[in-house]
């Protein structure tokens, strides 16, 4: 009669073999997942990119609107959301998010493959048929 009471008490726990299964199983799981959380990861940064550049449109729209004499290239100063002239951009740290691998976003003037990582916006601002044009520049080109 004690040597069942014993066995009975050894049955606690799971086996190896339950326990490899468990395993497998999650490892496909992360396997699975991994490509699929660093897709959304650069979907994210490419939106952050266009946000900015739709925000840096609209800062320059606004600056185009103020002065009717501001013709030239200004540049998009992200952190504090206003549009900075050559000589202040220079100084700017790089903002743009985006790496060379397409999530398939699109926005006029941003190509979804190119590496932003270390780039500016700068808006082409033309008074003569009120124009901004936006694009993505160093911060060493600012010119």
């Amino acid at each position: 009669m004690m040597l069942a009471i014993q066995r009975n008490n050894n049955k606690k726990g799971f086996t190896l073999a339950e326990l490899l299964v468990v395993v497998a199983i999650i490892a496909v799981l992360v396997a699975v997942s991994i490509p699929i959380f660093t897709a959304k990861l650069e979907k994210s940064r490419e939106a952050t990119d266009i946000a900015n550049m739709r925000a840096a449109k609209a800062a320059a729209t606004v600056t185009l609107l103020d002065d009717a004499a501001v013709t030239g290239n200004y540049y998009y100063d992200a952190q504090n959301g206003k549009m900075v002239d050559a000589t202040a951009a220079k100084a700017l740290t790089a903002y743009g998010k985006g790496t060379t691998k397409d999530a398939k976003t699109s926005y006029s003037g941003y190509t979804a493959t190119t590496d932003y990582t270390t780039m500016i916006i700068k808006a082409a601002i033309n008074t003569t048929d009120d124009t901004v044009t936006i694009s993505w520049v160093t911060p060493a080109n600012a010119n």
